[in-house]
Formats: structure tokens, sequence, C-alpha cells
């Protein structure tokens, strides 16, 4: 996809108002102004390709961790996946926003044993996943939490009573959800994979990949601060599932030079930007009139933009949904 400059933006919001250049206090102005107008483009709708990220496989979680509030332990709060069993068949459980790197101290869960007795702890300590045989090995350096009653073995660490060691309420829950940060995590270290894309706003999830060869199901779901929350997962076994979303919106960082920045600005967006960042400096000076004139041309810039985006988007199924009377999906 076409870029340009923030240089060529800044010098063509210059050009549009005639002077060769602004007042050192106006160019941080018109910065701002610059980011404003960016993110109401990238807000106008979903469906910037730009933006777009079909069927992304993403880890699906399925333990919450609460309660940890020392300074140094308050990173054992959050999402868990299932990152598979251990050489004597205990799930180990990972966090989904993992530094990425096997073998670095971190945090799991999974079980411990004393004597004959098996139970759930929360451990700071290593781990790494043998790719032939899919088996994790742990090496725990520390227990941060433990289950209360060691004699009982649980199938779960969410229907477990925690033990109060440090003066916390540990709430550990069962939950069907992706995180917005999460990665495709590694299996050892010379292991390059990349980190995933942080979702920025989730569009349609799907229990297979979708949109390739064979009909997959379609999940309903909803969104707070924890991730997508998945609604009657089709299988409790399932370990992810794929999400269509839009990226997250990252801001320009120029703050200096602002005619010779190299920054790329989205092509689809240049002109929108320039005409828009500059009604709003019009308004600013008091030039309402000028400014709404600007505002029109802006206007008609992202008009066409949307347009396009319209025309690509009703001939293909990304952004479409086909319901019978027994399912809802895509075909």
């Amino acid at each position: 996809m076409q870029t340009r400059t923030y240089g060529d933006l800044f010098k063509l919001i210059q050009s549009l108002a005639g002077v060769s250049t602004f007042a050192p206090t106006e160019t941080d102005d018109i910065a701002n102004l610059i980011n404003r107008r960016y993110n109401e483009a990238y807000n106008t709708i979903q469906m910037w390709p730009r933006y777009l990220v079909q069927s992304d496989e993403r880890n699906l979680a399925v333990v919450k961790v609460e309660g940890f509030t020392l300074a140094n332990q308050t990173i054992y709060n959050g999402l868990y996946f299932d990152y598979g069993d251990d050489l004597n068949g205990n799930s180990v459980y990972i966090p989904v926003n993992a530094n990425g790197t096997d073998g670095a101290t971190s945090v799991y869960i999974t079980k411990a044993t004393l004597g004959d007795n098996k139970f759930w702890t929360i451990e700071g300590g290593s781990y790494s996943k043998n790719l032939e045989t899919g088996l994790v090995t742990v090496n725990g350096a520390s227990a941060i939490a433990s289950q209360e009653d060691t004699t009982i073995d649980y199938d779960n660490p969410w229907d477990v009573i925690w033990d109060n060691q440090t003066n916390y309420v540990l709430e550990v829950t069962n939950v069907q959800t992706v995180g917005y940060d999460d990665v495709k995590y590694f299996y050892n270290s010379s292991d390059t994979k990349a980190q995933k894309t942080t979702i920025g706003e989730p569009i349609r999830v799907h229990r297979k990949q979708p949109f390739l060869n064979y009909s997959a199901i379609e999940y309903d779901f909803f969104s707070n601060e924890d991730g997508i929350n998945i609604l009657n997962i089709s299988n409790l076994s399932d370990a992810s599932v794929f999400v269509t979303y839009k990226k997250k919106f990252v801001p320009f960082t120029t703050s200096s030079d602002y005619t010779t920045s190299t920054e790329a600005v989205p092509g689809e967006f240049f002109h929108y930007i320039a005409h828009a960042a500059y009604s709003d400096f019009l308004r600013m000076d008091g030039q309402h009139d000028k400014a709404q004139l600007e505002q029109q041309n802006a206007q008609q810039y992202l008009a066409l933009e949307l347009e396009r985006v319209d025309v690509i988007m009703n001939q293909n199924t990304v952004n479409k949904r086909f319901s019978t009377h027994v399912n809802r999906q895509s075909r």
C-alpha cells in the first residue's frame, strides 16, 4: 500500500496556509491536530485494508488470575493459556503475553508433587517445549501460590481454594478469552517466529480458519479490558481460535524536524489529514468560514477513499455473515 512522508504532509499544510514556515508554537499545535485527524480517519470504519488482519490464529486463554497486590507480584495477574502437558501428564498454563522466549525466567501454573500428592501451584521459573513430542519441561524456582489443601487432586486450577500466603485474596477463574496482546509462542530460543500484532478492534471470531476452503463455525463474543470473550465454545479442548480484527491505532511520533520527517503516512489518509488539520488550524485562528470550506474539502477526500473501500468489501466475504435456520457460518 502506498505511503507518503510526514514531511510531505506538513509541507502541504504549509502550502495550504500560504506560508513558508509556521511559528514554533504553531508547529506543535499542527502536529497535535494531525494526530487528531489521523485517529478520526482510522476510526471511520472497521475495514480499512491497511489495518485489517484476517483469520489470525490466537491462543485461547482458559485461566484468569487476579488478586496479587504486591509490587513484585502483580505480573502474575492476567490470562493464561494451555501450553501443553509436562512429562507427568500435567497441564502447564503460561501467560498469553509471555515474553516469547522459552527458557527465560517467567511464571506458569501447573501441578507440583509432594510424596504421593499432586497439587496446583503458581510458580516463578522456566519452561521449554519439545517441538517433536509437544511435551513441556518446567523448572520451578519458587512457588508464588499453591492450593490450600494439598491432599486433594483437582482437575483444574480454577477449582482450587488457594493458600493465602501473603494476605492477598487470590482468584483463579475459568475463562474463554483471547488476549489483545499475544505471542506466537516460541518452542525454543532459536525459533524466530514473530510476535503477534496487538488487536485494536475485534471484528469476527471463527473456530477454524475461515475464508479458505470450507465453512467455519463463527462465535459470538463480547470485548472488555481483558480481551475477546468467546460465548459457547464448541469444544473445550480447542486451544486457539481465528480472529479477524483491526490493528491497534498508533499515532505519529514525529515531534521535531516536521518538514523533513520520513515517518510514513498512509496514502489513503494523506489529503484528508492535510485539509482537516488545516481546517482545525483556521478554526483555532478564528477563521471559521475558511475552516468550514477546508472541512468540506477534507470530507470529499475521505468520502472518495470510503467509496473505494466499500466497492472492495462488496466483492468479498470478510465483512459478511451468512445465516440459515440451523447455524450461522462463513461460507
